[in-house]
């Protein structure tokens, strides 16, 4: 079997394991009463931060699932923030090769851009089909959040599980340039 293709689906699974188990501590009942701020959305982070530095490693497909398994695990309603974070990190996968000379500065500010604006189009959204989107503050703390450990998420990817940002003359498995 080929090496290059055994790593891409076992990053593939790589993923999904982690997407699991974010969702698994995110479900954990730590604290019965209701929390009065908003943690960070480690899961759209890492989505990004993948989709930035390895696109091939989280095809769109594999992110709609994810994401959609996300929207009905938090109660969220189903396929609106999938849609919203599929789009984005189609986006940020369309800028690859632009973000491969950029410093982590200039990817943690597209990021952050990113995410706000697919916030505030959830929000939007929300408010336009009658349905409740929550506290403004606690949106605005959990984008806060997300940014905020957006570098430690980028760190514990590339660090813990390899996923690097593909240099130049990086080859794929078919011989094309990366």
């Amino acid at each position: 079997m080929d090496s290059g293709l055994l790593r891409l689906w076992g990053m593939r699974a790589l993923f999904v394991l982690v997407t699991l188990l974010v969702l698994f501590f995110h479900l954990l009942p730590l604290d019965p009463a209701p929390s009065r701020w908003a943690g960070p959305d480690v899961l759209v982070a890492m989505v990004f931060a993948w989709a930035v530095r390895r696109p091939e490693y989280v095809p769109i497909l594999l992110v709609a699932g994810v994401m959609l398994l996300a929207d009905l695990m938090l109660q969220r309603p189903p396929g609106l923030w999938s849609v919203l974070v599929v789009c984005a990190a189609e986006w940020l996968k369309s800028r690859e090769r632009r973000q491969r000379e950029t410093t982590f500065v200039l990817e943690w500010l597209t990021f952050a851009g990113t995410l706000i604006v697919i916030t505030i189009l959830y929000r939007t959204v929300m408010m336009i089909l009658i349905l409740a989107p929550g506290t403004l503050m606690l949106s605005l703390v959990q984008v806060m959040m997300t940014i905020f450990v957006y570098p430690a998420v980028v760190g514990v990817s590339y660090f813990l599980f390899g996923v690097r940002k593909s240099a130049p003359g990086d080859m794929d498995r078919l011989g094309r340039s990366l």
